[in-house]
């Protein structure tokens, strides 16, 4: 909805404000309107949603992404659970709303607490909650950002030749480059990083690496890997935020920006890699926006942990399971994912992207991802 104006004049601030998505709470109120048409025609209320269980989800190969199925199933208030999901979804048609009018937003957290004040409608547990949110987003085809929630965390931190725009809470713009404007800890992306928050206004860096841990992060800024190469430095911080992704592809498709992902060498690794390629299960409903399908896997490889004789640790008996697992996911259906994860199992090992300081603190960015990228056709 569009920002209060201030009553000034003869032109505001406001005024140059971009439109929040206008339409972005229209969907709500025709639900609630659909609700309350049953209710006038003595019909006992009930909306279909599309399920999003493991069977209703299928990856997508022609897209590269996970994809929610057309199995729909039926909430209605003929029976009590169901009749409780409809007051909570309705409760929360009207907070969201409510925030609109009055400018709020709120964190998953606080909805949780928010719903004690609903009576009988209150969660029980804040999964219950997230899981709401997560139905609200399939039945209204928006995100979360969309109805002004958004979790405790914020996204990853950015260093790198790229300026920014960005609007904070009071609609004040802020122009921001992400390596002159910024401390040693980078620029933090809020957790909406849509366009009415954030704009790109120029970007010299040539390409993005994504990476996992942040003690890589402040190796390759310390040592001007980013500014050698024209590189955009992304820490993930482990499994990537929502407002991560999404910033990954709006980079790759807006800016053309070809993004390679950095992390350890291990199946949890991996996984952190497929969420930011192609989904993750969970967000099916979403991967339009959040998969980036052109995103590369650097390293580290378990061909990597041979070539460069890297310090590594024997691989667990849940590693195992779960690398057993990934050569049945699809997201890791090509020759060189399957020759990789066959590799990590026949040699039982695996290794951190610090590894590579057996060689000194100067080795990653003189010799081994200058390397890679020059193997994957980057630099």
């Amino acid at each position: 909805m569009p920002r209060k104006r201030a009553p000034t004049s003869p032109k505001t601030k406001a005024e140059d404000e971009p439109k929040v998505r206008a339409d972005a709470l229209r969907p709500t109120i025709d639900l609630a309107r659909l609700i309350h048409s049953q209710l006038v025609d003595g019909e006992i209320p009930r909306m279909r949603l599309p399920l999003r269980t493991k069977q209703n989800i299928a990856f997508q190969m022609r897209e590269g992404v996970w994809r929610l199925g057309k199995a729909t199933g039926t909430r209605s208030a003929r029976k009590l659970d169901g009749a409780l999901m409809l007051l909570r979804t309705f409760y929360l048609v009207d907070f969201i709303n409510e925030m609109a009018r009055d400018g709020k937003t709120s964190t998953l957290r606080e909805l949780y607490y928010i719903s004690e004040g609903w009576e009988e409608g209150k969660f029980h547990s804040e999964d219950e909650s997230n899981l709401l949110v997560e139905d609200l987003e399939v039945l209204c085809s928006r995100l979360r950002e969309d109805f002004r929630l958004h979790p405790e965390e914020n996204g990853a931190s950015i260093i790198g030749d790229i300026t920014i725009r960005e609007r904070n809470r009071k609609g004040a713009v802020k122009t921001i480059n992400c390596r002159e404007d910024v401390g040693d800890g980078g620029y933090a992306l809020p957790s909406n990083v849509e366009k009415e928050k954030i704009e790109f206004v120029k970007a010299k860096a040539k390409f993005v690496i994504a990476i996992e841990c942040g003690g890589m992060v402040d190796r390759l800024a310390e040592n001007g890997f980013d500014e050698a190469n024209d590189a955009l430095l992304v820490h993930l911080k482990g499994q990537p935020a929502r407002s991560t992704r999404r910033f990954l592809k709006r980079v790759n498709e807006e800016l053309k920006l070809p993004v390679v992902v950095f992390t350890d060498g291990d199946p949890w690794s991996f996984r952190i890699f497929a969420s930011v390629a192609y989904g993750a299960i969970k967000t099916a409903h979403i991967s339009q926006y959040l998969a980036t399908p052109g995103a590369e896997f650097l390293g580290v490889t378990a061909s990597d942990i041979e070539n460069y004789d890297l310090p590594s640790d024997r691989l667990s008996e849940v590693d195992i399971k779960a690398l057993q697992a990934e050569l049945s996911d699809p997201r890791f259906a090509t020759a060189e994912w399957r020759s990789e994860i066959e590799l990590m199992l026949k040699n039982g090992k695996k290794a951190e992207q610090q590894s590579l300081a057996k060689y000194g603190l100067n080795y990653v960015t003189d010799h081994y991802l200058p390397e890679k990228l020059k193997e994957m056709g980057v630099l």
